[in-house]
């Protein structure tokens, strides 16, 4: 079980110049909620926030990580994207099909602007530099 673990606070351990702080400072992920309101029904819960889903699109990308697979069992690896994404050491990591499941409910257009307008504030505040972005194999 749970012998020596107590909370820890994972934001301790992020370094002020890193990359996802500096992203988490510049971009109100929040927005994403107004614009797919009306892709989900006003009952039950949504397993996994839009602005999560967002999040971890950010890692797949600006990290050149393989696949929706990989991502998701990197993430409990990494510290810095456990902070990055809101999730504690021992919190429940979504089934990489929550990407997929979200940019069927959204549209792979919407989906793809929402991405792109967070890459846009990236790159315009200097975070990223100009290179081509790949998701779902269509260049961005």
């Amino acid at each position: 079980g749970k012998l020596f673990y107590t909370r820890l606070n994972l934001d301790k351990r992020i370094r002020q110049d890193h990359l996802l702080r500096q992203i988490d400072n510049l971009i109100d992920f929040d927005f994403i909620y107004a614009e797919v309101e009306d892709a989900y029904g006003s009952k039950g819960n949504v397993s996994v926030p839009p602005p999560v889903i967002l999040k971890m699109m950010v890692l797949l990308v600006f990290y050149n990580v393989r696949s929706e697979r990989e991502l998701m069992d990197t993430i409990p690896e990494r510290l810095d994207w456990l902070w990055f994404l809101g999730y504690d050491l021992d919190d429940d990591i979504p089934d990489h099909s929550v990407l997929s499941k979200a940019r069927a409910r959204w549209g792979t257009k919407a989906f793809q602007t929402f991405f792109e307008r967070i890459v846009i504030q990236c790159a315009d505040a200097g975070l990223v530099q100009g290179r081509k972005l790949f998701m779902d194999s269509s260049d961005i």
